[in-house]
């Protein structure tokens, strides 16, 4: 057991060193956004965000805290702008926002626009977020999602009839088109069109979602994306009316218990493998809008599982440290590989109550030494040039 425990912390150990490599001077050194929006289109092809100035995106999901029941602590308020001050000294250059929108159950009936907190009173906290992001130089994804109130899976929303379906598709426009005026008026980088909605885009309903995409365009004028989940974004057939194809990549690495680190690389390269090859049939640089792992044992098995979906758990926080490296490092050096975004932490960076220990937070885990290591060295997405990780106007992008 020792000689196990040696072995598996040597290894850890061993890549943890080679994703310290340093990046070129000045990769992470960033301009801030500028306040006027440069309406251009994305080069085509795999590298348009590096050859438009884009650094690859080293980005943390920071999930709201908008309850009223802990005031002071969601988007907008002080202890958001010291979690925005943790990203920016960990070498994250985007964040991404949440916000949702209600749904009763799977059957669609609507999209309730106010969560927690009124809509208006949430959108103002999340532009006050996008403007300390962008004082820091940090540049923003905003990701409208769904939340059924019945626990039932997004990806899974059937309204049934054809007249169902047509009044969902009316009520999911209103909720996101809300938000992509707020995107727009507020200079958001990047907009997320939904989240993991596989009864929609992998199916003949597909064009109404264009549709809706192309009603996003016309409100706002920055980079467009969508969540795909990362077992149906090969099905998805909305892809090549993006600008940049995001994955919410929780691909388990192994499926056995106890698996070696040489197996867990194994799980990242074949997670690399879609992403190149996505990027090459699309000619679209390919991200990862939410990927992460949990602090317990097996983490890699079925990383989507939510603290609430299990029982008992054994903490295991070098488990979580070694599938963040067997990712990261497998997909760094990939071509078309744009960047990613952790799942996630809180708007309150000291708030411990929103998960257990081991939830998917990496911060104050050995998965921040990780992270804080794989954003230090270059990437793919960052290009052969220093002058292009340092770029002061924010890009924009319209598709034909």
């Amino acid at each position: 057991m020792l000689r196990l425990v040696f072995r598996r912390s040597l290894a850890f150990l061993t890549l943890l060193v080679l994703l310290s490599v340093p990046a070129a001077e000045g990769a992470n050194r960033r301009t801030p956004p500028g306040r006027g929006r440069t309406a251009v289109r994305l080069a085509p092809g795999k590298a348009g965000l590096r050859e438009g100035g884009l650094a690859a995106i080293r980005g943390l999901t920071i999930g709201p805290i908008e309850s009223y029941l802990q005031p002071g602590r969601g988007y907008g308020s002080p202890a958001l702008e010291r979690t925005l001050d943790e990203v920016e000294r960990a070498g994250g250059n985007w964040i991404s926002l949440t916000v949702f929108g209600r749904v009763w159950d799977k059957r669609g009936s609507g999209v309730t626009l106010d969560f927690e907190r009124p809509f208006g009173e949430t959108r103002e906290n999340v532009r006050a977020t996008v403007e300390a992001a962008h004082r820091r130089g940090l540049r923003v994804l905003l990701v409208p999602h769904l939340w059924l109130e019945s626990g039932e899976w997004r990806a899974e929303l059937d309204p049934g009839s054809d007249r169902r379906w047509r009044a969902w598709e009316q009520s999911y426009e209103r909720f996101v088109l809300a938000w992509a005026e707020l995107a727009e008026s507020a200079q958001v980088d990047m907009f997320a069109a939904g989240v993991e909605l596989r009864s929609w885009v992998t199916t003949a309903r597909a064009p109404s979602f264009v549709r809706i995409l192309g009603r996003i365009r016309r409100s706002y004028s920055g980079l467009v994306t969508y969540a795909a989940n990362w077992d149906d974004v090969e099905d998805t057939v909305i892809l090549g009316q993006l600008d940049v194809i995001g994955i919410n990549a929780f691909f388990p690495l192994h499926w056995e218990n106890g698996a070696t680190h040489e197996q867990l690389l194994a799980g990242g390269a074949r997670a690399a493998a879609v992403v190149e090859e996505l990027a090459a049939r699309y000619g679209r640089p390919v991200i990862f809008t939410e990927f992460g792992y949990t602090a317990r044992k097996d983490t890699a098995i079925e990383p989507w599982l939510w603290p609430e979906q299990l029982g008992a758990v054994e903490v295991d926080l070098d488990a979580q440290a070694e599938a963040y490296a067997a990712l990261l490092f497998s997909l760094v050096d990939v071509p078309g590989f744009g960047g990613t975004f952790v799942w996630r932490v809180y708007a309150d960076l000291g708030d411990t109550s929103q998960e257990p220990r081991w939830g998917f937070s990496p911060w104050d885990k050995p998965a921040e030494s990780v992270l804080r290591a794989a954003f230090r060295r270059r990437w793919w997405g960052d290009g052969a040039a220093a002058s292009l990780l340092e770029h002061p106007e924010r890009t924009a992008s319209k598709h034909p």
